[in-house]
């Protein structure tokens, strides 16, 4: 009878080691996904907006770009959207962005490392600045991504939309 008793209670502990273990393989560090190596700078419009755990996702359709030093202009910029990824909604709130100072069809220009596989489009969002000059750091400090400086957390950058 104890060794049923043991027999059923490390099936419940396992169990719910497996069901806790989730959630820790969906969440990656920078590295993991984007290239230090290959800043780049898109400029275009909100089309999406996913205010989202673990991070928020801005989908930009591509007006111009720069990557590796060259100016790219897509013809159709509605085929050419990216995924920006930034941090997650509660921290980019704390910093004083709310999803309503993103709305659909908004003007950005987003500062930020492209994703280590070259066939998608996505990008890790280092900065977005709004057409009238202010700019917001959207990125996650202390997860990877190179640090330059700008990301000091004890001096948020404050938006008002």
């Amino acid at each position: 009878m104890k060794a049923s008793r043991w027999i059923r209670g490390a099936m419940g502990m396992a169990a719910l080691a497996l069901l806790s273990a989730g959630p820790a393989v969906a969440h990656h560090a920078f590295g993991a996904e984007f290239d230090a190596e290959s800043p780049m700078q898109i400029e275009g419009t909100v089309v999406r907006l996913e205010w989202v755990n673990p991070h928020s996702w801005i989908h930009i359709a591509v007006t111009q770009m720069v990557m590796g030093g060259e100016t790219i202009t897509p013809a159709d910029p509605t085929a050419e959207v990216w995924m920006v990824e930034g941090g997650t909604p509660n921290v980019l709130v704390r910093r004083g962005l709310r999803r309503e100072c993103l709305p659909i069809g908004s003007a950005l220009v987003v500062d930020g490392y492209r994703s280590k596989d070259h066939t998608l489009k996505r990008a890790n969002g280092r900065d977005v600045t709004f057409p009238d000059g202010r700019k917001f750091f959207m990125g996650s400090s202390g997860t990877g991504a190179p640090q330059d400086g700008r990301d000091n957390p004890a001096a948020p950058t404050e938006i008002r939309c």
